[in-house]
Order: structure tokens, then sequence, then C-alpha cells
């Protein structure tokens, strides 16, 4: 019975893995078709959210169904929990993808990123996309090095968030007031993606360690407050 525990808990492991590599895979995608305005490719985003959806619930499934039938303690309980709580980041991380896909469809022909906006966006892009990679290595290796980087990234992409605030808000943007909307609306789902990126971490963290305060000198404490659209 113990072995089966623990295989349940490596398959448990096994799909966060397996959910944050669609993440990545999404938000790629989406980064991809927002800068190019490839309508096709936010298609695609689009229709596989179901997919990271579904993995998701399944992780949560065998995690209840485990807690409920073996009772863990110590580490055991530590890895369903985190779990637990990862798959909801993970979920939204894909969420914002679509979002992200969305914009890109609703705009078709035009583009979704307003001038002048263009670098910013390509470099909050990249950058989300080196945060999802990040975190899949965190997820499969635990090591706690890959949270530390995606602390440091998640900084990086909220400086350039405030940014793109204040040129949409500044006197001297030029755009048009859908082009700021997009670009807002855009810059914020950017934002909240490196947030959740962060959530997670600080749950491999508490993971490694037992200690949430301690997971706070890894990866500080971020408050999410989610306004952008559920699905």
């Amino acid at each position: 019975m113990r072995e089966v525990f623990h295989d349940t808990l490596e398959d448990i492991q096994g799909r966060l893995v397996e959910v944050a590599e669609l993440v990545s895979e999404a938000i790629t995608k989406a980064v991809d078709a927002f800068t190019h305005g490839d309508v096709a490719l936010a298609e695609e985003v689009i229709a596989n959210d179901e997919q990271i959806d579904a993995l998701a619930v399944s992780v949560d499934e065998i995690a209840i169904e485990t807690l409920a039938m073996q009772q863990p303690v110590a580490h055991d309980l530590r890895v369903i929990i985190s779990a637990l709580r990862a798959t909801a980041s993970l979920e939204r991380m894909g969420d914002l993808a679509e979002h992200i896909a969305q914009l890109v469809r609703s705009r078709y022909p035009e583009r979704a990123i307003p001038k002048g906006l263009k670098g910013t966006f390509k470099k909050m892009g990249e950058k989300d996309v080196v945060a999802a990679r990040t975190l899949v290595e965190l997820l499969r290796t635990q090591d706690l090095k890959y949270a530390a980087e995606l602390r440091d990234l998640d900084d990086d992409i909220d400086e350039l968030h405030a940014s793109v605030y204040e040129r949409v808000l500044g006197d001297s943007f030029s755009g048009e007031i859908p082009g700021a909307i997009d670009a807002t609306l855009a810059s914020r789902y950017h934002e909240r993606f490196a947030d959740h990126a962060v959530s997670v971490a600080k749950k491999v963290v508490y993971l490694a360690t037992g200690d949430w305060a301690g997971a706070d000198d890894v990866v500080p404490e971020v408050e999410i407050i989610d306004t952008t659209p559920a699905d």
C-alpha cells in the first residue's frame, strides 16, 4: 500500500509538470500570436485551453481522493496541499494566455498592440515565456534557484507593466481609445501571468521547506486579486 501511495504522489507531481508544460506552450503561442497578429495561432491557444483545464481538474481529483483515503502527514501532506493550491494558479495562467489570444482574435485583421508599445510588449512577452519555462523546471527538479529566478522575472515584468500604464495615461499617447484599452488589458494579462508563476513557486518552496514564512525569503508574497475575466 505504501508503494502504491508513493506512486500516486509521483503521479500528482508528474501531472503538475505536464500542466505547466501545456501552460508554457500556451503562453509561447499567445505571445507569438499577439506580436504578429496571427489569428490562426490565437485560435489554437483558445481551443487548447480546455486541455489545460481538464488536466488541472484531474490533479485535483487525485489529490482529494488521496487525502480522503490515505490521510497523509508531514512531507506527503505538503505534496498534496501544494498540488491543490498550485493547480489553481496554473489553470489561471492558461486562462491568461487564452485572454491574450482573444485580444488578437477580437482585433483581427488589425494588430492589438498600439504604435509605440511594440517594444515594451515584446520584452514583456519574452519574459512571460521565460517565466513559464522556468516554472516547468522548478516543478520538475524542485531546485529552488528557479524560484529566485521567477522572483526576478516578476520584478522586471512589473516594471514593464507600469511603463505601459504611464505611456497610455500620459499626454504624449496618440493612440485611439480601443488601442489604449487593448494595451491596458494585455499588460494586465502579462503581469498577472507572472504573478501566478510566483505564487506557484512559493508553494514549491513550502513543499521543500515546510515553512510558509521561509518561502517568503525566497519568493516574496504576491497578492493576487485577479480582475481579469473568467471563462
